[in-house]
């Protein structure tokens, strides 16, 4: 494929009746096509997954590389050393990377461990102990050495314990942030490696409707190459998440694309959010399950010119380690074409959990992420045949 040095999203095709769409989006390193899910590379790599079989899932595009996660180890230096996050982890396809922003949200619950002020957050080194300063400035640094195609602005997720006062105030920092990462993007829009890289903002206000939508105009009145929704709900609570982009759907353009951070716990939860018009969503619940004996299984069945994805006779999990399944001559998931359940059985893979063989979590991890990706497809074929 010609790879083109710059980023780009077409829309090219609406579903008849629903907000559900089609987009092609161009970066640097090849062309994807929405809806499509991301499998999450926290670390440089997806847990027992190699990039073969990411390709083989049908994963187009990547979360590769936390910048919090890539500061402590192997740290900047030695990343850009290596060439970048493609080259590191021999991942020759779109990728995505966060700003970190989510993590010291995480890590501020332990004021131990780290502090958000007005300027950013503030934590040690979990090794060594180092004072490491997480800001836009630092953040968008880093991102530009991990390279990825897709960047995030420097935010801070909007708790939902803490009321309005939390949700404004992170609200307020997050638009700060904002303008000081668009700041330093735009001195060199391209990674360190010489490639175009598209900045996202992230719309916060928590579950405050009138600061939802006060985010997404700030957003909108910011000249970025997509739009990120975040915040502690999205993705936790499903029913809230679709009632936030009904607030806001309005809004947005067609010609930006929409990413829902944190959505993909469960097959259904993407054609929910597609339903809505988000284009791309991550999660690293599919391979979590997966290795924890939680295996997706049911039908993709055709619903009221849509989707559904309905559960089998025992829901739309299986959990493996049940004894029931010790002589089930059954693939996973009836249908599924992924390498696993077109080889192995539901008998052979409670064998291998119950043994905590390493192959079990590279082939449980094969079929959740299949699936997900199998969804993704068929939203596709229906948006663009309806």
């Amino acid at each position: 494929m010609k790879m083109h040095n710059t980023f780009k999203t077409e829309l090219i095709k609406k579903h008849l009746s629903l907000p559900a769409r089609v987009t092609k989006i161009t970066t640097p390193h090849g062309e994807f096509q929405t809806p499509t899910f991301m499998p999450v590379a926290t670390r440089a790599f997806v847990n027992t997954l190699t990039p073969a079989d990411l390709i083989h899932t049908g994963s187009q595009i990547i979360l590769g590389g936390n910048t919090y996660h890539m500061l402590c180890t192997p740290g900047m230096a030695l990343l850009q050393d290596m060439g970048g996050m493609h080259r590191f982890m021999n991942w020759n396809k779109p990728m995505l990377t966060d700003s970190g922003g989510f993590q010291i949200f995480s890590l501020s619950k332990n004021g131990k461990i780290c502090k958000i002020d007005d300027k950013g957050g503030h934590f040690k080194h979990p090794n060594t102990g180092q004072l490491i300063h997480l800001t836009p400035e630092t953040s968008i640094q880093a991102q530009k050495i991990i390279g990825a195609d897709i960047i995030m602005a420097f935010d801070e997720c909007t708790p939902e314990a803490g009321g309005r006062e939390a949700a404004l105030l992170a609200l307020e920092r997050t638009h700060r942030w904002l303008h000081e990462s668009v700041a330093i993007h735009e001195k060199n829009p391209h990674s360190a490696y010489g490639f175009k890289q598209a900045l996202f903002g992230i719309i916060q206000g928590g579950s405050f409707l009138d600061l939802r939508e006060k985010s997404t105009q700030f957003i909108l009145n910011t000249n970025l190459d997509g739009i990120a929704i975040g915040g502690e709900i999205i993705g936790f609570d499903m029913q809230k998440t679709m009632e936030l982009i009904d607030w806001i759907r309005p809004m947005l353009p067609e010609n930006k694309a929409r990413y829902t951070m944190g959505v993909g716990l469960n097959p259904q939860d993407l054609i929910d959010v597609v339903a809505k018009g988000i284009d791309i969503f991550d999660c690293v619940g599919p391979t979590r399950n997966a290795r924890h004996g939680t295996l997706y299984c049911g039908k993709i069945v055709k619903k009221n010119d849509w989707l559904a994805f309905v559960e089998d006779e025992y829901c739309s999990r299986i959990l493996i380690k049940k004894a029931k399944f010790a002589r089930d001559e059954n693939p996973i998931m009836e249908d599924c074409q992924c390498f696993t359940c077109k080889n192995f059985t539901r008998g052979y893979l409670h064998y291998l959990f119950k043994q905590q063989a390493m192959i079990y979590f590279n082939l449980a991890c094969i079929h959740n992420i299949f699936v997900m990706q199998w969804v993704c497809e068929e939203m596709r074929k229906i948006i663009l045949t309806i």
